[in-house]
């Protein structure tokens, strides 16, 4: 039982930990990249600002789902906690912290580029939306994973 506690424990703790990484990872990527297009165009503010900001969404998918899981985890199932329910938490707190982590990066990434764009003088903004939505969709993905996992517990 106590092996289950752990491992259930630190799933959490992956899942809002490098979810959470990955965002403030992402969101400062997009923030490094509006800092110099500022200095080209200072008119397009609210554009790179939203565009830095997507990423932060990665960390909020990781709170979510550690808010799902842990509302699961009374005192009761606790004491009850078997090794495959243990597990299952372990799994979907490194699953959701990992996809979180990564997709953040990567959208920060398609981001910066995108602000790059549009500090050039390009009309870029919807379509850097766009192309930013691909990475998030896997985090979306592994949110709902999570969300299928809960509901076996």
């Amino acid at each position: 039982m106590t092996t289950a506690i752990i491992l259930a424990y630190v799933g959490l703790a992956l899942m809002i930990g490098l979810a959470g990484i990955g965002s403030a990872i992402g969101v400062s990527i997009g923030g490094n990249a509006t800092i110099g297009a500022l200095k080209k165009n200072d008119e397009a503010f609210g554009s790179y600002m939203l565009l830095s900001a997507l990423p932060g969404t990665q960390g909020l998918y990781g709170f979510g789902g550690f808010f799902i899981i842990n509302s699961k985890m009374t005192p009761e199932f606790i004491a009850n906690m078997t090794i495959g329910q243990g597990t299952a938490i372990f799994a979907a707190g490194l699953s959701l912290g990992i996809v979180g982590l990564m997709s953040a990066i990567k959208q920060g990434q398609v981001c910066a580029n995108g602000i790059a764009g549009i500090g050039s003088g390009y009309d870029v903004f919807g379509k850097t939306m766009v192309l930013a939505v691909f990475p998030e969709l896997y985090a979306i993905v592994a949110f709902a994973a999570t969300f299928l996992i809960s509901g076996g517990l």
